[in-house]
């Protein structure tokens, strides 16, 4: 678990690396124990033109050190630290053969998504978009899948803006990366973090004390999970993330990191039950930049004691728009007559 910690970047203590954390294009700042490698949101990854001096490496580490009161040698090869943006990771040199290695991660209190260059950059037809947006406002569960870099987290506070200011969200992180206060002023929000004596499991169960409407999982990893669907269970909604290649491996994906494994039936049941809306995000890098979009979707339901999954994207193509009755009946409770149509105009009035 990496600590958190307060200070603000200057050109002391990040020298070259400055730059490049002041860009808002860029995500990532990876060093490799003699390159220094970028990964723009726009433009994709590529090698830096400087040479990073040992000098300012080794002042950078030591001040590293300092701030989270660790110390970083043969002995111990690791060394993590966050910021409310940046998510630092260091491993010493007598850990990686090609040299030392760092890597920075930025998550700003911002939304890279918008209505507009969702739509304008094919990031999902329209109607899908307003079929989601649709989601949120009938409290439906989404997990948003995708290999590590894809947008997964992006994605989610996409979305999370169409939550009612009103209505509580707990969030639940060891790296802060939603930040949910900043991109939802005015909303009822708790935001926990994890720490060694505070576990996922713990978090989760302790969040459903707290009168949650929405419960926020960065990101399902391990036994969690099954803490997660129990709190879903009893009405909370939430969203997480997970690496996923295929939603329809999602199932069995979520059953391998659950510690029960003496109930398997019940198990993938429940998962069907309360897991409604899955969205795949894919990444492609060309010459021309990144794009990223959304390349499946689908909605899990169970009826009539038969699990199913109701692809609606598949290969970044709308293939149905056949939604199961148990989701369609979450529809109508929400008084949403058409779920393929909402007023974009008065969100985007409202700046999303």
């Amino acid at each position: 678990m990496s600590e958190l910690i307060t200070f603000e970047p200057t050109p002391e203590r990040f020298g070259i690396f400055l730059k490049y954390l002041e860009d808002p294009g860029v995500t990532d700042i990876d060093y490799n124990g003699k390159e220094l490698w970028i990964t723009d949101f726009k433009k994709g990854r590529y090698r830096a033109d400087e040479c990073v001096d040992e000098q300012f490496l080794s002042a950078f580490i030591h001040d590293i050190s300092n701030c989270v009161n660790k110390q970083f040698n043969d002995a111990n090869k690791i060394l993590e630290a966050d910021t409310k943006e940046l998510r630092i990771s260091i491993i010493h040199s007598s850990a990686a053969a090609s040299g030392l290695s760092i890597c920075i991660r930025k998550s700003p209190c911002l939304v890279r998504n918008t209505i507009q260059t969702i739509i304008e950059n094919r990031y999902c037809p329209k109607e899908i978009l307003q079929l989601l947006i649709n989601c949120v406002n009938a409290g439906m569960n989404f997990v948003f899948g995708g290999e590590p870099g894809a947008g997964k987290t992006e994605c989610a506070k996409f979305f999370m803006q169409f939550i009612p200011k009103e209505q509580r969200v707990i969030t639940i992180e060891d790296s802060l990366e939603i930040h949910y206060a900043e991109i939802n002023p005015g909303a009822d929000r708790v935001e926990l973090r994890i720490s060694p004596g505070f576990t996922y499991t713990d978090a989760i169960k302790a969040s459903l004390r707290q009168n949650p409407r929405w419960l926020m999982l960065s990101e399902a990893r391990s036994v969690e999970v099954t803490s997660l669907l129990e709190q879903w269970s009893t009405g909370v909604n939430g969203f997480t993330t997970i690496h996923l290649d295929d939603l329809r491996k999602l199932p069995d994906r979520i059953q391998n990191m659950m510690n029960n494994i003496n109930d398997a039936d019940r198990m993938e049941n429940r998962i069907y039950q309360y897991v409604n809306v899955g969205i795949l995000i894919r990444r492609e890098e060309s010459e021309g930049g990144i794009r990223r979009y959304m390349d499946q979707l689908c909605f899990y339901s169970r009826e009539n004691n038969k699990n199913q999954i109701n692809m609606i994207i598949k290969d970044g193509e709308v293939i149905s728009k056949e939604l199961p009755h148990d989701i369609q009946k979450k529809f109508e409770l929400a008084g949403i007559d058409d779920p393929f149509c909402c007023d974009l105009d008065k969100y985007r009035k409202e700046g999303r």
